[in-house]
């Protein structure tokens, strides 16, 4: 069995891997962009490492142009759920219909 002090030692050298939210990276990618701090400031500010601050803005000047581009699968989705509400209303109307002709018919 190991002792308790050498198993604490073992334990504190293991780095547990973080898990950033993407509000965050955002947040520092768009810190990295403004260019108001160096990368080694912000890396030290955050606790990162330089290359995964590179990394993120990378990806975000990659990706910023989908948010201004009319994607047809939203185009789809809309038609979709226009039909899908249409159709719930018919439904609707069809089963209170029903339930007025059963009470008539005293079923």
């Amino acid at each position: 069995m190991i002792p308790l002090r050498e198993k604490s030692k073992k334990m504190s050298n293991t780095k547990i891997r973080r898990k950033h939210t993407a509000e965050f990276k955002a947040k520092v990618a768009l810190e990295a962009i403004s260019e108001r701090s160096t990368l080694s400031e912000l890396s030290k500010r955050y606790d990162l490492h330089p290359n995964l601050i590179v990394q993120w803005k990378r990806s975000l000047t990659e990706n910023v142009v989908h948010l201004f581009q009319e994607s047809p699968s939203s185009k789809g989705k809309d038609e979709k759920d226009r039909l899908i509400d249409s159709l719930y209303h018919e439904v609707g109307s069809l089963t209170m219909d029903i339930n007025f002709l059963k009470k008539k018919l005293n079923l």
